[in-house]
């Protein structure tokens, strides 16, 4: 039977790579020819000189012929049905027998999974768009779908086709998803979506939903299965599920992965079963140093977090990103661990390995903007897709980066279902936003002319409001127990009350004006704080109205502002018990904690994103005894119910004396939640130590000293009660019964009313 015919341009748009939906032209078709229905196969294949198609039912092989040009195939075939054909090509001296990717049409994305995407509603579109293995009709392979509605033609990239666009050309579905399946490709190959717009620019980008990408500074993204880890952390997830983590101790070790430690260049990296994977060169430090791989850090960084006593493990951002020095805050690979420390498995391990030892992991996440690196988001499909397209909207120019346009339902989805995604695959604890603040004002970090006003005429920006909103709401509908906490530093209301009451949904904002304001007080001169008691006590103020998590993070040590220990004034000793006084007043201080890295051991150089912390310092007495105070600070802060189950209710704090400015002191309770347990708390912020200073107290007995930041073990002069102090009945300060205290110099004391003891001078 004569070859079947079809339109030349129909045959061009193939060839020129312009046609927007190759199925119409390509695969089989079932044609009427002289009366009959037969079967027309047609094949673009760039590379071939000559094709066949085989039929393994038929046992049969079908000459293909070329006529409209040397590399678009045809042929006719007289039968019933024509199910799983494979196509034998010849190129050059090599012959390969193949499926035909444009024989299999069923979609992966169904009508449905478009409409919720269109509304911005798919909560699983990381399960629909991107690279996924499946198999279509008892042929096993991946299924490729990608958002790029104004693109005029897309094709596949790979290791599969040579890295030519010609032979994997994708279909447009009606709400401008693209998407093919090609059969016999699985976990491990390498991919890119080639893009053109309609000026026929090409744009080589990778997956935006791709769940592995390759190590920098390469790009491509590669087909990965997140289902074959074995999770080991169920009875983790039931209780996080049934418990309020508001009412739980909450101390974060923030940690930038790629510079806690590296190993040397020629030491490989040490799997559990004790092979040994390949040494990733840190080029940069330009030391011979290498990163430590997620499973090397599971077992350096947990046992060394847990015996510290944190409970919780904060990353910086993890997914990928091209540069080392933006440290994770620009990324391209949403949905894609970092390669840099190893594979998405390698990920799922750490974590798992982190609830086995009873820790927590937080991923801070960065919404509010991405960068314009060619092979990201950026101009995504020839247009402004994910960004906004005017630049007073669109564009971060102090950082350099792009805006994402959180008006667009596919954009905002894009989001929503990324937060969720970390949550579900890799069973994260919390979110840390970052940068919530630039992305709630329109006029962030801009000049007047170079932002625009929202409807109404102010600067907030509403739209990315309400996608915060959204995002909340469905992080904690699906995943009960978890934390979502905002890095916003402005006065936006109701940051962290429910949605449901106007808020935006946080359940932990972090506390920036406690920050700046503690900051500012330890670093000036003893002498001159007398006059500057409100910065110590104003945070009490404003504490309960928000769920505040009170932070000393990685801004605070760069950029010329020293470590911690650096800001300090006087002698290397008054620094060390200023580190002590300042962090035993943070932990006894309403609110959870987080702390970053090097911090602990008193490093004193700022934190170097190229090097590691100064483990060197842990040879020192000073320091091993400033690590020592932070063990010991955490286990008091989780054994004690009154310094964490009522940061956020009013029963929870009362001050006792906050107006002692001459002597820089104050004194404080601190009550736990349905129990009449509850903590005295003296801070002296001088070097001066007081003898008799008298404070008054609710109940009679005798109080414990559980801790004084002045003790011997952490370095301090030793001052204190010798276990502790009976009351006098002398009222003061309103409370019928006092404490005549010995405050140490730059110290803090915690006291407890010993029950026990009174009941046995009462019997």
């Amino acid at each position: 039977m004569s070859i079947s015919t079809i339109a030349p341009e129909q045959v061009n748009r193939i060839i020129w790579n312009q046609h927007h939906d190759p199925f119409e032209v390509l695969g089989s078709h079932l044609i009427e020819r002289e009366g009959k229905k037969v079967w027309a196969v047609r094949a673009y294949l760039p590379n071939a000189s000559a094709a066949w198609v085989v039929v393994p039912e038929e046992r049969k092989e079908y000459p293909m012929m070329t006529v409209h040009d040397p590399h678009f195939f045809e042929c006719i075939i007289e039968t019933a049905e024509l199910n799983n054909y494979q196509l034998r090509i010849k190129e050059g001296e090599h012959e390969r027998v193949t499926y035909d990717p444009y024989a299999f049409r069923s979609p992966g994305v169904t009508d449905f999974d478009l409409h919720l995407f269109a509304e911005g509603n798919h909560h699983r579109i990381y399960e629909k768009l991107g690279a996924h293995l499946t198999e279509v009709d008892g042929v096993k392979g991946v299924y490729f779908a990608v958002w790029a509605p104004n693109a005029r033609n897309v094709s596949l990239l790979g290791d599969f086709n040579l890295w030519d666009g010609r032979k994997h050309q994708m279909r447009k579905g009606h709400t401008g998803v693209w998407e093919l399946f090609i059969p016999e490709i699985g976990v491990g190959e390498h991919y890119k979506y080639e893009i053109k717009n309609f000026e026929g620019h090409i744009y080589e980008k990778s997956d935006p939903y791709g769940f592995q990408q390759e190590p920098r500074p390469k790009t491509a993204s590669i087909v990965t299965d997140l289902t074959t880890y074995s999770w080991n952390d169920e009875n983790w997830m039931e209780t996080r599920r049934h418990t309020d983590p508001l009412t739980q101790p909450i101390s974060v070790y923030e940690v930038h992965l790629g510079s806690w430690l590296h190993a040397a260049s020629e030491e490989p990296a040490k799997l559990p079963n004790g092979e040994t994977e390949p040494v990733v060169i840190v080029s940069e430090l330009k030391t011979g140093a290498r990163f430590l791989t997620y499973r090397e850090l599971a077992a350096k960084l947990i046992p060394y977090v847990k015996d510290l006593g944190y409970t919780h493990i904060e990353l910086l951002p993890i997914a990928e990103h091209p540069f080392d020095g933006s440290w994770g805050y620009q990324v391209t690979g949403y949905y894609a661990p970092t390669s840099r420390f190893g594979s998405p498995e390698d990920f799922m391990y750490f974590v798992d390995q982190c609830h086995e030892h009873g820790i927590g992991v937080l991923v801070d996440w960065v919404p509010g903007h991405f960068p314009k690196d060619g092979h990201g988001l950026a101009f995504f499909d020839g247009t402004h897709l994910y960004e906004h397209a005017d630049p007073r909207k669109g564009e971060h120019k102090e950082w350099g980066t792009l805006v994402f346009n959180y008006s667009r339902n596919e954009v905002r989805n894009f989001l929503v279902a990324n937060a969720l995604f970390w949550f579900d695959k890799y069973h994260i604890d919390g979110i840390r936003v970052d940068a919530v603040a630039s992305m709630l004002y329109n006029d962030y970090c801009r000049e007047a002319g170079e932002w625009l006003p929202n409807q109404y005429g102010g600067r907030e920006n509403l739209e990315a409001a309400d996608f915060l909103r959204q995002v909340n709401h469905n992080i904690f509908s699906y995943f009960p127990g978890v934390l979502s906490i905002a890095e916003e530093s402005t006065s936006w209301p109701m940051v962290s009350w429910p949605t449901y009451t106007g808020g935006l949904g946080f359940n932990l904002k972090w506390n920036m004006g406690w920050m700046h304001d503690m900051l500012d007080y330890f670093s000036m001169d003893p002498w001159f704080r007398q006059f500057h008691q409100n910065n110590v006590t104003f945070s009490m103020w404003y504490n309960h109205s928000e769920n505040f998590m009170l932070a000393l993070s990685h801004d605070e040590v760069v950029h010329g502002k020293s470590n911690i220990i650096g800001k300090m004034p006087g002698d290397k000793w008054q620094k060390l018990a200023n580190v002590r006084a300042l962090f035993a007043y943070m932990f006894t201080h309403p609110g959870k904690k987080t702390m970053f890295m090097s911090m602990e051991f008193g490093q004193w150089s700022e934190w170097n994103v190229w090097a590691d912390l100064e483990w060197q310092l842990h040879e020192f007495e000073p320091h091993q005894q400033l690590k020592a105070f932070f063990k010991d600070i955490n286990h008091i802060y989780r054994s004690e119910p009154a310094l964490y189950t009522q940061d956020f209710a009013r029963e929870g704090f009362e001050w006792i004396d906050c107006s002692d400015n001459r002597h820089s002191v104050v004194a404080f309770v601190r009550r736990a939640k349905d129990s009449d347990e509850f903590l005295i708390v003296v801070c002296n912020f001088t070097p001066q130590p007081h003898s008799h200073y008298r404070i008054g107290v609710p109940e009679k007995g005798f109080y414990t000293e559980l801790f004084n930041s002045d003790a011997r073990q952490y370095g301090g002069s030793n001052m204190g009660n010798l276990g502790g102090k009976w009351t006098d009945d002398w009222s003061l300060h309103n409370r019928p019964y006092s404490l005549d205290l010995c405050l140490p110099p730059l110290g803090v004391l915690i006291l407890k009313l010993d029950k026990v003891k009174m009941a046995e001078v009462m019997k």
